[in-house]
């Protein structure tokens, strides 16, 4: 669509397709919200992403029927409160604009399945996000400036995605260990020195990304995610590991690069699944005999470490298949 004829164009495309359940007017450089959208009294989903909007109209709330609203990629530096007032919401994606605050108000948001904030300029979210309970699948607070989560985030027991990766975090809240549906977390790039003891508690937890991060000691309790297989603790300050980390024992992926280990524990011999293990840039000065008997380990990092001398069943292990670089 040119630039000269934008303004007429897109009224006409909306009056065109008033019986419609989408409309889709992303990638528009669009810098107002067409009054002619709130004719649409059959509109389900509504895509604006990726233009030039630097505020949206109150009127945005007469499109009660709305399961789905996206306007990723704006200016937006606040959210109307009409927005509240779309009950039906499913999807609510107000990612990548220039948010500094929440209101309380989005409690109202009670069938939200779905909320992306990520990449805007939070630095604290409202209590009541943990009354949305019905969010089941994504929430995503990436690429914010959160210094801390609320505690009624535990309120979200049926989540099953969350993401708080890049803000400015230094502990995850006690009440993440009652997020009992949560299979992904992922809370990289943050401040974190320390984790809380309930997240242990996470039964379905399957991937946890915690890299770059000041982690100094890890929980005893880490060792009862039953079902997790992916854990990325690289970029860290860890001298030491629980052994109860060999508890893991669905566990593919262990990721330890650019910590300060000087020691592994002989449980991580107990990971039969594990098939990639990164010890990159650590202080180790030997290894336990177990990881050479480990039957499905793929890859082997060692290097820039302070191996004394090479453990004898590094040769065996790269016979059999196994990836390994010293």
């Amino acid at each position: 669509m040119q630039e000269e004829n934008r303004a007429t164009a897109v009224p006409e495309f909306i009056l065109q397709n008033r019986l419609s359940e989408d409309l889709d007017l992303s990638h528009l450089r669009l810098t107002s919200f067409a009054a002619e959208v709130f004719q649409l009294s059959h509109l389900k989903r509504l895509w604006l992403d990726d233009n030039e909007l630097t505020s949206l109209p109150e009127s945005v709330g007469t499109l009660a029927g709305l399961e789905l609203f996206s306007v990723y990629k704006n200016h937006l530096p606040v959210l109307p409160e009409a927005l509240w007032k779309l009950k039906n919401l499913r999807v609510l994606n107000v990612s990548a604009n220039r948010l500094t605050n929440l209101t309380e108000s989005i409690e109202s948001l009670k069938n939200l399945h779905t909320l992306d904030l990520g990449h805007n300029a939070l630095s604290s979210l409202p209590a009541s996000l943990g009354s949305l309970t019905n969010l089941t699948n994504f929430l995503y607070l990436h690429n914010n400036q959160l210094s801390s989560l609320p505690d009624s985030l535990g309120n979200l027991k049926n989540l099953r995605y969350l993401n708080v990766s890049d803000n400015h975090l230094t502990t995850l809240p006690e009440s993440i260990g009652n997020l009992a549906s949560l299979i992904e977390l992922r809370a990289f790039n943050n401040q974190l020195v320390r984790l809380p003891a309930s997240i242990g508690s996470l039964a379905s937890l399957k991937e946890l990304y915690l890299n770059n991060n000041s982690l100094v000691q890890l929980p005893e309790s880490l060792g009862n995610l039953a079902r997790l297989r992916k854990l990325i603790l690289r970029d860290n300050q860890l001298a030491s590991l629980p052994a109860s980390l060999g508890n893991l024992a669905q566990l593919t992926d262990l990721d330890l690069r650019d910590n300060r280990l000087e020691i592994l524990p002989e449980s991580l011999g107990n990971l039969k699944n594990l098939a990639y293990l990164d010890l990159r840039a650590n202080k180790l000065t030997a290894l336990p005999d177990g990881i050479g008997d480990l039957p499905t380990l793929e890859k082997l990092d060692l290097r820039w470490n302070r191996l004394s001398s090479t453990n004898g069943w590094l040769p065996a292990l790269e016979r059999r298949g196994c990836t390994v670089y010293t």
